[in-house]
């Protein structure tokens, strides 16, 4: 590294930290360069406005790749889950109803066989 000195010159004690992400990015050491704050960082006071532009363009620029990455991940999550549930919807046993040596179809749903069991009951105490 160059010390506090930038590449463009500047030798701002304000802007050190920022003279050292541009140092790593100079010999294309990204992983440096957010180790030293290139996510968060502010342009250095000092340093010229081609430098100030060229760092916040690369903060910007990798911001918005993890941002992207982030968003991928959630949609990735969110369609995993949702076939998961698909397949537990088509694996679900139904297991068909016998009565009489007769196969009927499947199983009703809980509140479905319940109203009907209720119904059932009430037309047996009108008889």
């Amino acid at each position: 590294m160059h010390g506090s000195t930038c590449r463009c010159g500047c030798t701002d004690p304000r802007g050190a930290s920022v003279h050292a992400i541009v140092a790593a990015l100079a010999v294309d050491d990204l992983d440096h360069a957010i180790e030293g704050g290139l996510l968060v960082c502010e342009p250095c006071p000092g340093c010229s406005s081609d430098c100030t532009a060229s760092v916040l363009a690369v903060r910007d620029a990798r911001q918005d790749a993890l941002a992207a990455r982030e968003r991928f991940r959630a949609r990735e999550a969110r369609l995993a889950r949702r076939a998961e549930e698909r397949a537990a919807r088509r694996t679900t046993p139904s297991a068909p109803v016998t009565g009489g040596g007769e196969t009927r179809g499947p199983a009703l749903p809980t509140a479905a066989a319940l109203a009907l069991a209720r119904a059932k009951a009430k037309a047996q105490k009108q008889h």
